[in-house]
């Protein structure tokens, strides 16, 4: 089913708004550019920025928002018999990542925000991936297990976002060096460690 023409103009002027974000960002810094600049680089009205985006600090984290959009298509693509472990791990190492972006977005963050407030933005993506898992557990499941389905997509959720947490707030930031957390986070729970 193709999608509306106003949701991929939305997507695109999203996109534009967060590269225009990342390229001032990285020449002049956070606090030196402007919500006028990124959306003047971006082609569009400063009105337009708003509609998209609340401030220049929310574009740090829309890497989040475009990893949760295609995490829950990804994970709507699986196989309804696969485990949900294996499920949610084959969806998230099978986004599209932009190694570059990535890296440069996460060191931004650093040098731009404290902890908390990273720590703060980091835990709402999470509760938004747990809601995605459930969504899925819901659909594939048929049944309406509530406390079972939010136990389950929850427990994923602190798994994938505890390992994410100690990799952003680390001194290694590598995208392998995440993978190979998220990979360990998630043996860990499927084998049931603490």
């Amino acid at each position: 089913m193709p999608r509306p023409p106003q949701t991929v103009r939305s997507e695109r002027t999203r996109e534009a708004l967060q590269q225009a974000a990342l390229v001032r960002f990285l020449a002049q810094g956070v606090e030196g550019t402007t919500a006028e600049e990124i959306a003047a680089d971006a082609g569009v009205s400063l009105r337009t920025f708003y509609r998209h985006f609340t401030s220049k600090h929310e574009l740090l984290f829309a890497d989040y928002d475009a990893g949760l959009h295609w995490f829950r298509s990804a994970l709507a693509g699986r196989p309804a018999d696969e485990p949900v472990l294996v499920a949610v791990q084959a969806a998230i190492f099978a986004f599209p990542y932009d190694f570059g972006a990535v890296t440069k977005i996460a060191a931004l963050r650093e040098q731009e925000l404290d902890a908390e407030r990273i720590v703060s933005h980091i835990r709402q993506v999470e509760a938004d991936f747990a809601e995605a898992i459930a969504e899925h557990l819901a659909r594939r499941s048929g049944s309406d297990d509530r406390l079972r389905i939010a136990v389950t997509s929850r427990t994923i959720a602190a798994a994938v976002f505890g390992a994410m947490e100690v990799w952003m707030l680390g001194a290694e930031r590598s995208l392998a060096d995440l993978a190979r957390m998220c990979h360990q986070a998630l043996d860990q729970l499927a084998a049931g460690s603490t």
